[in-house]
């Protein structure tokens, strides 16, 4: 399988029949390439990174801006536009990403909703559209063919009116995964190309790929994403196999119990802890099934591990209301008063004609009473049967 979709899988992008991005016609491309901006972009700085997705359908513009088609890894700065297009039919709050004149990308669709407010006001302020400086990275010889072009953009979120904490792109360390991909992009010491083995939906046939892949892989960090990438995709396969839940939990123990050599190699590698989702994963899981304790003791086993180094404060956050609901449950449930698991006792009836019936003796004719109990009535009256 090649490798063009290879950045999109990696950072959870969305497929080519999910992306919102091919509403940008050939025609439009060509008006922005031959017609140039009449306004000169404003041009904003900053340090932390904007994701930008769907590269992979605009991958023949990419390698042009880039100088060519070539086989060696490619780093280049680049200036890129950012574009509301509000009359895409995809999405209304949709922005594109124009990069030399053509369209190379989109913002993610939660960046673009959180953005786009931002973006029109910085339009309106300057008049004239807003551009960012960003690199150009990919390229470069894989197992698979070569690698594809992403584009990375440099900003503060500030500037479009976006708090740090909301920001949801690469730029501010999530799994990790987005950073190591850049990694990977641009130093050949750190290869990822084991997640192009997977379907990149999370598919059931994914757990016996990444089975045999944790049976041989001895790096810390690339166990911690193959685990990750398990936990996940055995919990989306609960309906698939009957197994898949343990095999669930399984997963998580395992990766829990790597979690002291892996925690210190994230922390090394990120300069802090990323988020582990399996923590959250594994504590859902409790509280649907209404075990509080276990609900409280895996997301406190989550907290203990991101200890002073989180990098996201609201998975801390997240766990820290876990174990609060969890402790509260558990509370409420030893106060109640216990219900008593003993079988009633048969209570009798205060109508004693519930249990006496009136028959006609065949005999004679008249009525006579019984206690009703089982089994094949009299057709005789007392007296009768007596003669």
């Amino acid at each position: 399988m090649p490798l063009m979709g290879f950045l999109d899988r990696m950072l959870g992008r969305p497929r080519p029949s999910e992306v919102t991005s091919p509403s940008a016609s050939p025609s439009e491309t060509v008006r922005w390439a031959t017609n140039p901006i009449a306004v000169p972009p404003a041009v904003l700085g900053g340090s932390e990174t904007l994701e930008v997705v769907g590269e992979s359908h605009y991958q023949d513009h990419l390698w042009h801006v880039a100088g060519g088609f070539r086989h060696e890894r490619v780093r280049c700065a680049v200036q890129a536009v950012l574009d509301p297009e509000p009359k895409n039919p995809h999405d209304v709050h949709a922005v594109r990403v124009l990069v030399s004149g053509g369209v190379g990308g989109y913002l993610s669709r939660e960046d673009a909703a959180a953005y786009l407010p931002g973006l029109q006001e910085l339009i309106r302020q300057r008049a004239s559209p807003i551009a960012l400086d960003g690199h150009l990275v990919g390229g470069g010889r894989r197992p698979g063919g070569i690698g594809m072009l992403g584009i990375f953009l440099d900003h503060d979120p500030s500037d479009f009116g976006v708090r740090t904490h909301q920001v949801m792109h690469i730029g501010e360390l999530r799994t990790g995964l987005s950073q190591a991909i850049a990694t990977d992009l641009e130093d050949d010491r750190y290869d990822l190309s084991w997640y192009d083995q997977l379907s990149g939906t999370h598919d059931p046939g994914d757990v016996v790929v990444l089975r045999k892949l944790l049976k041989s892989e001895a790096d810390p960090i690339d166990r911690h994403f193959m685990l990750s990438e398990l936990s996940k995709t055995l919990y989306k396969s609960r309906d698939a196999f009957a197994s898949a839940l343990d095999e669930f939990d399984a997963a998580c123990l395992q990766h829990d119990a790597e979690m002291d050599v892996i925690g210190p190699a994230l922390v090394a590698k990120f300069g802090r802890m990323p988020i582990v989702d399996m923590y959250r994963q594994a504590a859902i899981r409790c509280q649907k099934a209404r075990d509080w304790h276990g609900t409280q003791r895996w997301a406190e086993r989550g907290l203990a591990v991101y200890g002073p180094n989180a990098g996201r404060p609201e998975a801390v956050a997240d766990l820290q209301k876990r174990v609060a609901h969890a402790q509260a449950r558990r509370t409420a449930g030893a106060a109640a008063p216990r219900r008593s698991t003993a079988p009633r006792a048969a209570t009798s009836t205060s109508n004693t004609n519930a249990a006496v019936e009136t028959l006609i003796c065949s005999t004679c004719g008249l009525t006579f009473q019984r206690t009703r109990a089982r089994g094949r009535k009299p057709h005789q009256c007392p007296a009768c049967r007596a003669t």
